[in-house]
């Protein structure tokens, strides 16, 4: 095959470059293979108007690094800008405070929480000399699997 003939079908490389690199791309979600992807549409495009390979190469690289360090920070950082700001779960319940639903026997009870639910609660190791009463105010601290590790509000007073 001589010079001519691998310049004239080129682009057929450069499309099966970009299939691969979109194909790679639906399975990492980084949008490196995309701008890789898009860096080679340079090259099909360059292979097209007749450029040597080691220039479609050239542009290409160009193209992809332009992407990769000018198109790609800005664009992550749009789509991970829409993520919903609101905690949920485990985290949402820390520092939720509450009141004491049953008296504590052994630094262990239940509470009845700010946002309705009702938690098996352990008091927090430095407070657990506390006798806490129902109607007590307490913070949650931690989660522990289905328990609440919780302290009087305002601190442990013993």
């Amino acid at each position: 095959m001589d010079a001519n003939a691998v310049v004239m079908y080129a682009w057929i490389v450069w499309v099966a470059l970009i299939l691969v690199f979109i194909i790679i791309e639906v399975f990492t979600l980084d949008l490196t293979f995309l701008m890789l992807a898009i860096g080679s549409v340079g090259g099909v495009i360059s292979s097209l108007v007749g450029a040597p390979v080691w220039a479609q190469i050239v542009i290409t690289a160009v193209l992809a690094v332009l992407l990769i360090f000018g198109v790609r920070p800005p664009l992550l950082r749009a789509l991970r800008s829409g993520s919903d700001p609101a905690l949920s779960n485990v985290e949402a319940l820390l520092g939720t405070t509450g009141t004491v639903a049953t008296s504590f026997v052994d630094s262990t009870g239940y509470v009845k929480l700010a946002n309705g639910e009702t938690w098996t609660s352990r008091l927090l190791p430095t407070a657990s000399k506390r006798q806490l009463e129902p109607g007590d105010r307490v913070v949650v601290v931690a989660i522990e699997g289905a328990t609440a590790v919780v302290e009087p509000v305002g601190g442990t007073v013993l």
